[in-house]
This record gives C-alpha cells, structure tokens and sequence, in this order.
C-alpha cells in the first residue's frame, strides 16, 4: 500500500476525519453548552445576553460539521453508508434539533410578546441539551459496536436499540462535558449579575461532568475491554489518558483563579484529549460489530481508491488553512464582552 510521510493513505484519512470532528466538538461544544444553561437564566436580559454571545458565530461553528461529514464521506463511504443506516434515528433527531435551534435564534427576538419569547427560549435550550446528548449517544454506540451482519447490513434487535445503557452514559458525559466548556465561553463574554450566576453554573456543571465521566470510564473498562487493547499493548499509550485527566484537573484550578480564557483552552483541550483517547482505541477499526467480529469494518475496507484520498489530501491541504483563517477572523472581529443595541437578537 502506498504510504506518504510514513503512513498509508486511509490512515491520513482516518487523521483528517478525526481532527475535522475534533475541530467541531469544541467549537459547536461551547455554543452547544451555552444553550443547555438558557433555560437557567431566568431574566429577559440575561437571556439576550448569553443568545447574542453565541449569535455571530454558532452558523460558522456548524461548517466543520459540514466538512466533517463530507470528509467522512469521500474518504470512508462504507463506513458513512452503514453509520447513518444502523444510527439513523439519532441522526435524524439530530437534523431536527439542529433546524429548531437555528431557527430559535433567530425568530426569538422578531416579536415582542412574552409567549412567543418563551417559546423560542424552551425551542433553544431543549435543542441545545439534545443536540449535544445526541452526539454522545451516536459516540457510545459507534464505541460499544453495532449490530453489522454480512454486506454491511444493519441487524438491530429494535428500534430504539441505540439508547443502550453505555450510550445513554456516553451521552450525558458529552452534554455535561458540553455545559462546563459554554459555562466558560459565557464567563469570557458576559459581567455583573449574569456572570457571577455563571461562575456558580460552571462549578456545577464539572461536578455533574467528573462524575458522569467517571461512571463512564469505569464501566468501559469492566464491560467493554476491547477499548483498552490498544493501551494494554503499548503502555506509551497511558500517558495520553494521565494528560486528559491532568487537562479537566485543570479547568476548576484555572476557573478559581479567575484565569478563564486558560481555563477554556484546557476544556477545549480535554475535548481534544477525549477524541484522541477515541481514536486510540478504535484504530484501526472504523465500526465493530456485535454480530461477529468478521463483519467489523475497519480503515482499510471502508477506504476510498488510493488515487481519491491523494487528491482529497490537495484539498484538505488547501482548504483547511481558509477554514482556520476565517474562524479566527470572525472570533477576533466578535471578541469581547457582550453590549446589546438595537441590532442585538
């Protein structure tokens, strides 16, 4: 197999994949987190405050998202086809609260009635809480292994198969992990009343975190032991895991001390941590099967033709710097706290 820099195309591939989902978690993360406390904050400025601290970026957030999933598709599309057939209830339930919450932002502020301001702001935050539990629970079964028989069929007990209990774990690890990261977004973006009321939110948001992490880890090393293979062979490995808990150890210390601009580079570094940890572990599988291990789907069946990915390579090479360069425009030109005026949401 053609290799180049001493590694074969599928495994650059599985790299990219991996850094363009890392990308989004934390950038779609924060914004996600940040909805999850609206329905928290009980006052109308408040609510118009921590809406417009998210408003000129939320839209950009969600362009890794795209590019993620595309990248997903041209480099593995087996594995693209099988994910969204087996895990397409969650997925669509994701498109859905990923409609309602854009459209939340935007109608909330187009009417002055108390109802129609309510509404949008239950439509938000339900959609925010959801949208970030979602992408745990797909994270949780794509971990513990889908039912995948012969020619890549799905083979699932019921229909509601993917809220298993590691999911459901998955899943409120990631809305918790989530809340912590946009707690610090808005301490960064905010002051006065709606800032000390975020401090107290964070603390209690990485408690709710910590615990539902650890549940989690614990549970993946009793009952899902092909996780930990990859480490068990090279205990190089454990130091990645010692860095993750050093990185989340870090957040409270830095938040304590008021540092939160460190505070929100160590969450997002935990987030980045957490998926390199995911990537560890399922290397070099893509999918595991619960039917047999025979019809698992790794790197190098899921890959596309070695003269695809090597052109995809140019491009992601050309269009990733574009990408990071307007991401930094925009969160440099909306830096700040946040002022209201008559153009705010």
């Amino acid at each position: 197999m053609e290799t180049f820099l001493g590694l074969d195309y599928p495994t650059w591939w599985y790299l990219v994949v991996g850094g363009l989902f890392s990308g989004y978690a934390i950038l779609d993360g924060f914004d996600f987190g940040a909805g999850a406390w609206h329905l928290f904050l009980k006052k109308e400025n408040s609510r118009r405050i921590a809406l417009n601290a998210v408003g000129p970026v939320w839209d950009g957030n969600e362009v890794w998202l795209v590019i993620g999933g595309g990248a997903l598709f041209a480099g593995f599309p087996v594995v693209y086809a099988t994910l969204f057939s087996s895990l397409y209830i969650p997925f669509m339930l994701f498109l859905v609260f990923i409609i309602f919450r854009a459209i939340s932002i935007e109608f909330r502020g187009k009417e002055e009635m108390a109802w129609w301001k309510k509404t949008w702001d239950i439509s938000y935050g339900i959609s925010s809480i959801m949208l970030a539990f979602l992408l745990g629970v797909v994270l949780g079964n794509v971990l513990q292994g889908i039912a995948i028989g012969e020619n890549y069929s799905y083979h699932g007990a019921g229909f509601f198969e993917f809220l298993n209990p590691y999911a459901l774990m998955t899943g409120f690890t990631t809305l918790f992990l989530f809340m912590a990261h946009g707690a610090i977004y808005l301490l960064l973006k905010t002051e006065g009343r709606l800032f000390a009321k975020m401090t107290f939110l964070l603390k209690r948001g990485m408690i709710f975190f910590m615990v539902a992490f650890g549940i989690t880890s614990l549970y993946t090393l009793l009952y899902i032991p092909h996780l930990s293979d990859a480490f068990k062979n090279n205990p190089l490995l454990f130091a990645v895991p010692l860095m993750t808990f050093l990185s989340i150890a870090n957040v409270p210390r830095l938040a304590n001390k008021k540092k939160y601009n460190w505070a929100f580079f160590f969450s997002s570094l935990t987030i980045s941590l957490l998926l390199i940890i995911v990537a560890i572990e399922l290397y070099p599988m893509l999918l595991f099967s619960t039917v047999d291990p025979k019809y698992s789907i790794d790197i190098y069946k899921a890959a596309s033709s070695t003269k695809s990915m090597q052109t995809m390579l140019i491009i992601v090479a050309i269009g990733t710097p574009l990408v990071l360069a307007y991401t930094i425009f925009v969160y440099k030109t909306f830096r700040g706290k946040v002022k209201l005026d008559e153009t705010s949401y």
